[in-house]
């Protein structure tokens, strides 16, 4: 007996083949609605990753914004501090001048970093500034004697030489009180030699008679160091200037002298501006 023949789709009836055919159909167009479906699933994926994004970022800048916040009411505290510190100190000067001014009247004599001599209210608008045996300065009203009789006065502003008076004024007031550029200079120059703090100091200690004494040729060198942008001919100039200046404001306590020099074997003669020892400088021993 032989074994039935396998049956193959051109055997199938013709209805088995049709449902065949449309179930391959609908698998392949599943296959697509899938595929379709995973390309959507994939777009809202991305979509989400960039939502997520989106909302990393905007914490980042809730949060920043409230740090800017706290730090905007911070300054507004420290602000509203800063005007009520202000008010008051501005309150506490008002007193404390008003008060220095009612004690300057009775003859008091103030420490001069204390005073504020703009803002005192004294008669005539008048102060003058001393120097007592302390060797601290003053100010009181001219004339006036101490009441409470602290420190005997050694040295009261009029009693200074007029190159001494402009050699303790800042920069400005000097400039205000001397139009001239030599004048100028000449009260710096005696300010670098009574004050170590300035620097820039062109004096050289003498010897015998002569306490200090400059050079004509290092006071010129002097000279283009303080003003910037001068020649060294106009320099030149300006030391004849400057000494004649010097000469004037301190009423001849210095003097100039002639004296040989000798360079590279050459002799010449130069200018010096000197300090006998035998002078009297006021407040100077």
């Amino acid at each position: 007996m032989s074994s039935p023949t396998p049956t193959t789709t051109a055997q199938l009836p013709d209805h088995l083949d049709e449902r065949l055919e449309a179930l391959e159909q609908r698998i392949a167009d599943l296959e697509s609605q899938l595929e379709s479906k995973d390309d959507h699933i994939s777009d809202l994926e991305a979509r989400l990753a960039a939502k997520e994004d989106r909302i990393i970022e905007l914490e980042a800048t809730l949060d920043h914004a409230t740090q800017l916040k706290t730090v905007d009411q911070e300054c507004n505290r420290l602000e509203k501090a800063t005007a009520a510190a202000l008010n008051k100190a501005t309150a506490n000067k008002e007193r404390v001048t008003e008060l220095q001014s009612r004690e300057l009247e009775k003859g008091a004599h103030l420490r001069e970093e204390t005073v504020d001599e703009h803002a005192v209210d004294v008669p005539n608008g008048r102060l003058e500034r001393l120097t007592k045996d302390d060797g601290k300065t003053y100010f009181r009203l001219p004339e006036s004697a101490d009441p409470l009789d602290r420190g005997d006065v050694s040295l009261a502003y009029g009693d200074l030489l007029p190159i001494q008076q402009l050699a303790r004024m800042d920069e400005e007031m000097r400039r205000s009180a001397a139009n001239a550029l030599p004048t100028r200079l000449a009260a710096r120059l005696w300010q670098a030699r009574s004050d170590d703090s300035v620097g820039d100091n062109p004096w050289e200690a003498g010897c015998k008679d002569i306490a200090e004494y400059i050079k004509a040729s290092d006071l010129k060198h002097w000279i283009r160091r303080q003003e910037q942008g001068i020649s060294e001919s106009y320099a030149k100039k300006l030391v004849s200037r400057v000494i004649d200046a010097l000469l004037d404001l301190s009423k001849h306590r210095v003097a100039v002298r002639k004296r040989t020099e000798r360079k590279n074997g050459l002799e010449y003669t130069e200018r010096r501006v000197v300090l006998p020892t035998d002078v009297e400088i006021p407040g100077e021993t």
